[in-house]
């Protein structure tokens, strides 16, 4: 039995650093879909898939990265062939049937039952873009919930306990309040891009900014002490609040929608996953993440990809993006290499 972790983070990490830096250099001639199809249907989803599936037998786990794989091979060869299409709709298909039920079966509150009911909706965006080629903005919406909840529940727990052992307490963690609200508005805001409805998309996604900032002014980051493994995490969740309230004044005015939502896609999404992929390698190999150098530079790595890709500079957003999730797939490469000198199954 196997994690989903073992096979998608590698993977992800690889994908990262290689495929789609070239995505965003080769969109003169494959066009900017190619891109933002691998960035959320390739790497956004493997990532989804390593940390929310469950433990799975072997074949199992290796049928669907095998399914994943060859959809971007399909994918990248011939962006519009039907096998493509098919492939990549059996990937959110088979990811959906093996991890909703799940999560679904073990949700009690109705905040937690909207784990499931996201993902789903988010993998049948991947049908809707090969067949409409529409689609992409409410996947990226879709997304951010994901983010904001589960990046709520990764960092608070985290920061809390490393201020109690600081000696402080602190009050508020997941802030129920505030997480419904955010999953309220967000699901309203997604529905609003479904329907082309620009004013009410743009108050939501920016009232979202404002409840995600809130949310991480209550977690008194500025009281850590000597966790920068933390901070970069939660820098992740920074870069969503600061997308999301860009993005809904964009959609507000009218203009620079784009480049407002490149905070959220590289910013948010490679600062998150960066940092989840590499602490739950460092944790499993007994490293120390708070002593970990290469999180701060893969994290700063990314912040300058979000900033040069905001500014046009395409190159050096690519370089910087792929720097980053090289320096993520030799670090996962390292503690496997450790367990193995453990005697343990990496």
């Amino acid at each position: 039995m196997l994690t989903g972790q073992r096979a998608f983070y590698p993977a992800a990490a690889l994908h990262a650093a290689l495929f789609l830096p070239a995505s965003v250099l080769g969109m003169g001639r494959q066009g900017s879909l190619w891109h933002a199809h691998e960035m959320l249907f390739g790497f956004a989803l493997a990532t989804v898939a390593g940390n929310q599936l469950a433990t799975l037998a072997g074949w199992r786990l290796y049928l669907l990265l095998a399914a994943w794989a060859a959809a971007r091979a399909a994918f990248i060869a011939a962006p519009g062939s039907l096998a493509a299409g098919v492939l990549n709709v059996l990937f959110a298909a088979l990811l959906t049937l093996h991890a909703a039920p799940r999560l679904l079966g073990a949700a009690k509150k109705w905040r937690n039952q909207a784990l499931p009911a996201t993902l789903v909706a988010l993998c049948a965006t991947v049908a809707v873009f090969h067949l409409f080629r529409s689609g992409l903005v409410t996947a990226v919406l879709l997304l951010a919930l994901l983010m904001l909840f589960m990046g709520g529940r990764i960092i608070a727990p985290a920061v809390a306990g490393q201020l109690e052992r600081q000696g402080q307490r602190l009050g508020p963690r997941v802030q129920p309040s505030i997480e419904g609200a955010l999953i309220a508005v967000m699901a309203l805001a997604a529905a609003a891009s479904v329907a082309s409805f620009q004013v009410p998309l743009g108050g939501l996604c920016l009232t979202a900014g404002v409840l995600a900032a809130l949310r991480i002014w209550r977690w008194r980051l500025w009281a850590l002490r000597g966790r920068p493994d933390l901070v970069c995490l939660a820098s992740g969740y920074g870069w969503l609040a600061l997308g999301l309230a860009l993005y809904g004044s964009a959609a507000l005015a009218g203009r620079h929608e784009t480049a407002a939502l490149h905070f959220i896609t590289v910013g948010a999404v490679g600062t998150l996953t960066f940092n989840v992929m590499a602490l739950a390698s460092l944790v499993r190999a007994r490293r120390d993440p708070a002593r970990c150098a290469a999180l701060v530079w893969g994290t700063a790595l990314i912040a300058a990809a979000a900033l040069a890709r905001a500014a046009g500079q395409y190159e050096a957003a690519a370089l910087c993006w792929s720097a980053a999730f090289a320096l993520l797939v030799f670090l996962l490469a390292a503690s496997r290499r450790r367990l193995r000198g453990q005697g343990e199954r990496p």
